[in-house]
């Protein structure tokens, strides 16, 4: 028996022997095939509004076991989504670039059946694929020019889609790769289109996620003919999301406050709505599901100017329908563990909660 069979029967490991508690949440027992693919492409047309968090245990050269009080505490408090932004090299032999690592793939195996048992829809998103990344160090291959990095990356996600065969797309959903930067739209077409055909040549019924282009904020109406879904960020402006943020060089930003004056241009809800949603509306308009796969402020801007900023924005995407994934659940942007400076936070479990963000959160 392939793995694959075990994840559709729900008997691998204690999660997946309660993956018909979660089914029955979301999909209806003994549904036929042919029901399966018509729910996966209403929700490539209209995502629920799934509300949650990015978990990093496999994030850019990390290589974490996953960890169930995660979604047990994620599901508790209200929500039902994890993104996992992964790095491909966790499983990957570096030698042999079609073998794979068994035992880690195991500890995604794991978060997949967490999601089941607690009812979080969990989000495969590949951070660092082969050929790309928005992180450091760049990669050896050019995913967008490179023949062998698109091979490799038509392997890597062609072998999630065996693997979770069967599973619900109410249940699990893939993010081919994360916030392709300044590349023209028909070459970035070309390479979804290639890796989305080889998705569903295993698997025709999950559901696909793309991000959007520069750095995911710009919509690709390229796509809309692929019928998947895609996915925006809500980082703008980054001199509130980035504040003292090295890795963009924040530090050399004026402590912001919420609206922002920049020059004589205030940036405030309105602003977002104009210039961050619109264009995305214009897509969602053209039957395409829309999530906000990343959001969040940096620990060192101000905790009541994130508060006031996040509830704008926890507003504005409650009007379109979309959902969210907050950057991230535990860390400098999460509701656990963020050492802010200007917080008083609650223990719990052994971490530091920031309660007020958490119940914002709850609220929308």
């Amino acid at each position: 028996m392939q793995r694959r069979d075990f994840l559709k029967i729900g008997t691998w490991g204690s999660g997946m022997a309660l993956a018909g508690m979660a089914s029955s949440q979301s999909l209806a027992s003994g549904a036929t095939e042919t029901s399966d693919t018509e729910n996966s492409q209403t929700l490539q047309r209209r995502l629920p509004r799934w509300r949650g968090f990015n978990l990093l245990e496999k994030f850019n050269g990390t290589n974490r076991p996953f960890v169930e009080t995660d979604f047990q505490w994620i599901s508790q408090w209200g929500f039902d989504f994890v993104r996992l932004p992964m790095d491909y090299r966790c499983w990957t032999n570096g030698r042999n670039p079609y073998e794979l690592d068994e035992k880690t793939l195991k500890e995604i195996d794991e978060a997949v059946a967490w999601g089941q048992r607690y009812g979080v829809h969990v989000n495969l998103n590949l951070h660092r694929a082969p050929g790309y990344t928005v992180a450091k160090p760049p990669e050896e291959m050019n995913l967008w020019k490179d023949e062998e990095a698109q091979k490799q990356f038509d392997f890597q996600w062609s072998q999630f889609a065996e693997r979770y065969q069967g599973i619900p797309s109410q249940q699990l959903s893939f993010d081919l790769v994360n916030e392709p930067a300044l590349i023209p739209a028909s070459v970035y077409a070309r390479v979804v289109e290639r890796v989305v055909t080889a998705i569903r040549r295993v698997d025709a019924k999950r559901l696909i996620i793309a991000d959007g282009l520069g750095w995911g904020r710009n919509p690709v109406f390229e796509l809309v003919d692929l019928g998947i879904a895609q996915s925006t960020r809500g980082y703008d402006p980054m001199p509130i999301s980035h504040y003292q943020a090295s890795w963009v060089g924040g530090e050399r930003w004026p402590e912001p406050t919420w609206p922002l004056v920049d020059g004589n241009q205030i940036i405030d809800r309105d602003w977002i709505r104009r210039n961050r949603m619109e264009p995305w509306l214009k897509l969602q308009a053209q039957g395409v599901g829309i999530h906000v796969g990343e959001w969040g402020a940096f620990h060192k801007t101000p905790h009541a100017v994130t508060l006031q900023w996040m509830r704008d924005c926890l507003e504005l995407w409650k009007e379109a329908g979309w959902g969210w994934a907050l950057w991230n659940f535990r860390g400098s942007f999460g509701i656990l563990d963020s050492q802010r400076a200007d917080v008083r936070y609650d223990s719990f479990h052994g971490h530091q909660l920031d309660r007020p963000m958490l119940e914002l959160l709850q609220k929308m």
